[in-house]
């Protein structure tokens, strides 16, 4: 017989907040998944009905598309397992026998870009001051060339991400679309990092492509037009990433600079920014600058 007082009890902790669409899926009480990959302050997970990857965070963390926000401190002592199976059960996500986490009390949280100003003048001068900003404390060796580096591959990596970026918004600038989409291919899964500088940069631009009322809302297509080929250039978690950007999703940090941008002072806009490049190593700086040469293009 089995004595139960020595089983190890699931550990437990609340939902503070998530996505709605995401909040929604759980609702219906018949998501299931497995567990994709586990990090510092999060854990992904992969959904067995549609495939898409789901993401559990700590307290940290900003809200974002597929995110649930927990009351964790850390991810990182959950002991978690690549494969380890998960399911829902009264308002609550179990994981094994190991966690689970309550989604009772749960704040919705939605993503809704700005609608583009009909009066431009705050916009420009906001805008200018984020490059300075970016140039003084964004993060080289991405988007953003390293002025000081005897690392050859960074070096190239520097100058490919240079010249196709600047290729794509050239084609952009002049709408053709077709060059401007096998431009923006060329970018994905080149770079550094776990999501690469490229991706990174890909989703600032969808982010700019998806204002309402924008010069390019009514090609906001392209996005997805480019995201058709990104499952078999970069891995899961950035595909999903410049999925959900190429549909107008992003994380919070990038909804508020947005609205910053376009509706704050100078240094409101510097706050939010600063926001955005604290993301990741050069994530941030590289969704930053794809932000404001889209923008740019919209002003152009």
């Amino acid at each position: 017989m089995t004595n139960k007082s020595n089983q190890k009890a699931a550990y437990a902790c609340n939902a503070i907040s998530g996505d709605l669409e995401f909040l929604r899926l759980l609702g219906k009480g018949s998501f299931q998944g497995i567990i994709h990959s586990s990090f510092e302050r999060t854990f992904n997970v992969t959904c067995l009905e549609n495939g898409e990857l789901y993401t559990i965070a700590a307290r940290h963390l900003d809200n974002g598309p597929n995110t649930l926000i927990t009351d964790l401190d850390s991810c990182s002592t959950l002991e978690l397992a690549v494969g380890d199976r998960i399911f829902v059960s009264n308002n609550c996500i179990k994981i094994e026998n190991k966690f689970n986490i309550s989604i009772r009390q749960t704040e919705p949280w939605q993503c809704l870009l700005p609608v583009y100003p009909a009066d431009t003048a705050l916009l420009k001068r906001n805008i200018f001051e984020a490059k300075l900003f970016i140039q003084e404390h964004g993060q080289a060796g991405g988007m953003k060339k390293s002025i000081t580096t005897d690392n050859i591959i960074q070096t190239e990596f520097a100058r490919m991400l240079e010249e196709r970026s600047r290729s794509l918004l050239e084609q952009l600038s002049l709408a053709r679309w077709e060059s401007a989409v096998q431009q923006a291919v060329s970018l994905i899964g080149l770079g550094p990092g776990l999501t690469p500088s490229g991706d990174d940069y890909l989703t600032g631009l969808f982010t700019v492509f998806n204002m309402p009322d924008s010069p390019l809302w009514p090609y906001r297509s392209f996005c997805m037009d480019v995201v058709l080929h990104a499952s078999k250039l970069t891995n899961q978690i950035s595909c999903i990433t410049m999925k959900k950007a190429a549909a107008g999703q992003v994380r919070e940090k990038i909804v508020q600079f947005m609205q910053a941008v376009i509706h704050s002072t100078s240094e409101e806009t510097k706050d939010r920014l600063a926001a955005v490049l604290s993301i990741g190593s050069s994530s941030g700086t590289d969704i930053a600058l794809g932000l404001i040469h889209g923008l740019e293009l919209h002003l152009n």
